[in-house]
């Protein structure tokens, strides 16, 4: 797919194929994951002729491309591709979760709470903690910080209407002290002691780092295993600032109420 592109906006003058950028006016760009695939140019009519060019080579195969997945658009307009949105704000590229994403990551837990209407507290944690744990980790090197706190929300209500569904007679302060705890500082962990629920917002923003491009996994095994221990190491560090933050944060808090 890549080389029909090349054959018609990356020849040299001598008729090779070069993918360097003072071959490219156009800035095109492929970027390409199992079936999902992004092109990108700065001309709407190169675009076009790009997306011809691609239902041609699909076409030689028996294949096509998906009219509703498939369109043009601006990067100040936006598009979604792998679970992420890429849009330009003023000028600035912001790359987070895509509204499909998150609406997906909520129904799959809901479902999970629906299912689990009389489980016991610590089995539902654990089938939760699998969904949250996952989603906010792929999403984690992407400006996702409000959608966390979002989602947060979002898991608390749900859970919530849970609770008062298996004790419709209980108080609002029965059912939280039975099914929500306290440590430290910190109030409304939903816990019963051994298991606790994953919050999104505890989980840190991790930036992805850039990776060589002349770096073979197989060949270059090293350097693959020292960018993964820095990333496990950028991680913890990130989770420990972030627990200490919201540690300082919750002390002022009860500081201010109490000097009110």
């Amino acid at each position: 797919m890549e080389h029909e592109i090349a054959k018609s906006y990356f020849l040299t003058k001598k008729g090779k194929i070069s993918y360097h950028s003072r071959n490219n006016p156009n800035q095109i760009h492929i970027v390409r994951y199992a079936d999902d695939f992004v092109v990108t140019a700065n001309n709407k009519e190169v675009l076009k002729s790009i997306k011809y060019i691609l239902k041609t080579f699909l076409a030689d195969r028996g294949l096509e491309l998906s009219n509703e997945k498939t369109s043009i658009t601006h990067i100040n307009k936006g598009f979604d591709f792998l679970g992420w949105n890429y849009k330009k704000y003023n000028e600035k590229l912001i790359i987070q979760p895509s509204v499909k994403s998150i609406k997906k990551v909520v129904k799959k837990l809901s479902e999970i709470i629906y299912k689990n209407k009389t489980s016991k507290h610590e089995y539902l944690i654990y089938k939760l903690n699998q969904v949250i744990n996952g989603w906010c980790n792929y999403h984690q090197k992407v400006c996702s910080k409000q959608i966390f706190n979002k989602l947060n929300y979002n898991i608390f209500n749900m859970l919530w209407r849970w609770a008062k569904r298996r004790h419709p007679n209980k108080s609002a302060r029965w059912i939280k002290n039975r099914y929500w705890r306290s440590k430290g500082t910190r109030d409304w962990i939903f816990s019963n002691g051994k298991a606790t629920l994953i919050r999104p917002t505890d989980i840190p923003i991790v930036r992805h780092e850039r990776l060589k491009l002349d770096m073979n996994p197989y060949i270059n095994k090293q350097y693959f295993l020292t960018k993964q221990e820095r990333r496990k190491a950028k991680r913890r560090k990130a989770y420990k600032e972030t627990v200490a933050f919201k540690s300082r944060l919750t002390r002022m808090n009860d500081l201010s109420v109490k000097n009110a």
